[in-house]
């Protein structure tokens, strides 16, 4: 008996993954291609440059396929994940009129407003790459967040007048789809080019963070996950909506009228890490050289001998300000002696655990709701220091997952249930998703950790929040010395 395999590609804010996995969710394979920085040419302006998006994830479903020993036509079809609150203005043939905007860019803070005659279609990255890949107008109703006129009980484009709040008028839209619905076959010279069946669909999955929600194999109430990415939120899962929420940000989950609570989150949280790897200097590229381990890996070997509260160096994670409160910076205090580059990565670690367990109890107060038991994705999850670290300070068993990308397995599930492999999404979750590794919280450092977090963390920012919004209206203040001085330059 043929086996049967689902190609899932998670297409990311700084790379695009690919895995193929059987119908045990065992991974047979995985593939990955970073992505260009993104660019910022003026304020608030954030966007991916070119094709970029597409090309990586050309590249990616190649490295993947590259590294695939099988037979190519036990792959069966193909499920599409890719970032959410994107905003893609397309011409008439369906090709980009101006780069991706990115969920990062003011412009997605507020509707779309049409500028430019040439705009035809304005949709999302799953509606971007789902054309590119099939070429059919269809998007995911699983990724219409934020400005987009979706009727939520009927999962279908809202009526004229909503639309036309959103700036937008129905011919421009695509038409919606449910995860596990299919845009239609592969480009018949796509399918050519990987080596794959002729007839082999692209599936609909929904937006990514709900995709990994889906992955995590998250079912029960009391389990929370942890997506430690670019974008770094807590999700629990619900079957039903709700309303007015102040503390977190109800959305749709990748199975069709259930719902993912999203708690607050940290922007460009890893992205962070990465900043300060690269920024950490030479010796640590030359350890990892040396070694044959990742940079990552020297940081984190390190950074576990530093004891808990990084001796008392305390960070706060605001690299990208919220737009609203764009006042704030990314800001580290308690410096002195003792401290090298090690202690600031750990405090950095232990920066997300604070900011992530603080906003996961204002939801959880909110919803009534308490957790026993958590489950970490995302690139943060190879990083067993930081893991244990948000073990401790929460004190719940935490668990890990086999599956590089739970949002390429999520995407890989839904193709399964699109294909009638399984029965339904509750089927894929139990015969899919399997563990990694279970973290047991440390007493002591619990104790330790919730004491800095209730003590210092929760209270910092009635102190920053003051003085750095002073610094951004006086930086802000047009000066005299820029207007009148300019013979003295």
């Amino acid at each position: 008996m043929m086996k049967k395999l689902f190609m899932g590609i998670d297409s990311g804010s700084q790379s695009t993954k690919v895995g193929i996995f059987d119908q045990q969710g065992n991974e047979i394979c995985y593939g990955s291609d970073l992505l260009q920085n993104t660019e910022t040419p003026a304020p608030g302006v954030v966007y991916h440059p070119g094709e970029d998006l597409w090309e990586s994830l050309v590249r990616a479903i190649e490295d993947c396929l590259d590294k695939f020993t099988g037979d190519r036509r036990q792959i069966l079809g193909i499920g599409l994940c890719t970032i959410r609150c994107c905003r893609v203005l397309l011409d008439e043939k369906g090709e980009l009129v101006e780069p991706v905007i990115s969920w990062m860019d003011m412009r997605m803070s507020q509707p779309y407003v049409h500028q430019n005659d040439a705009v035809k279609y304005v949709t999302t990255t799953s509606g971007y790459l789902g054309l590119r890949l099939t070429g059919a107008f269809k998007d995911s109703c699983s990724n219409q967040e934020v400005y987009w006129p979706m009727d939520w009980q009927t999962l279908q484009w809202a009526d004229d007048a909503e639309i036309q709040r959103q700036g937008l008028t129905r011919s421009q839209l695509f038409e919606l789809i449910k995860p596990g619905e299919s845009y239609g076959p592969l480009r018949a010279e796509l399918a050519e080019r990987f080596g794959l069946n002729a007839d082999i669909c692209v599936f609909a999955t929904g937006n990514d963070k709900a995709v990994e929600v889906l992955g995590a194999g998250i079912t029960a109430a009391d389990e929370i996950m942890i997506s430690l990415g670019t974008f770094i939120s807590a999700m629990l899962y619900r079957h039903d909506y709700f309303s007015h929420a102040e503390s977190f940000f109800p959305t749709l989950a990748c199975e069709p009228f259930k719902y993912v609570y999203e708690s607050t989150g940290i922007r460009r949280g890893m992205w962070t890490v990465s900043w300060f790897k690269h920024l950490a200097g030479e010796d640590i590229s030359k350890i990892a050289e040396m070694e044959n381990i990742s940079e990552e890996d020297v940081l984190n070997r390190i950074a576990e001998s530093i004891a808990p509260g990084s001796e008392g160096l305390i960070t706060i994670l605001d690299w990208l300000s919220p737009p609203s409160h764009q006042f704030r910076k990314g800001m580290m205090f308690g410096f002195d002696q003792r401290h090298t580059k090690y202690h600031i990565y750990r405090s950095i670690l232990e920066a997300i655990a604070y900011t992530i367990k603080n906003n996961i109890d204002a939801m959880l107060q909110e919803t009534a709701s308490s957790i026993n038991s958590i489950r970490i994705i995302g690139g943060g999850a190879k990083s067993d220091v930081l893991v244990q670290i948000i073990c401790d300070l929460f004190g719940k068993e935490t668990y890990t997952l086999q599956a590089n990308s739970s949002a390429c397995l999520g995407a890989a599930m839904c193709t399964a249930v699109g294909l009638g492999v399984v029965q339904d999404f509750n089927q894929a979750k139990r015969d899919m998703v399997q563990i990694k590794k279970k973290y047991i919280p440390n007493q002591k450092n619990h104790i330790y950790y919730d004491g800095i977090n209730k003590n210092v963390y929760m209270k910092v920012r009635s102190y920053t929040d003051p003085l750095l919004s002073e610094v951004y209206d006086f930086l802000n203040r047009p000066s005299k010395y820029t207007k009148n001085n300019s013979s003295c330059l």
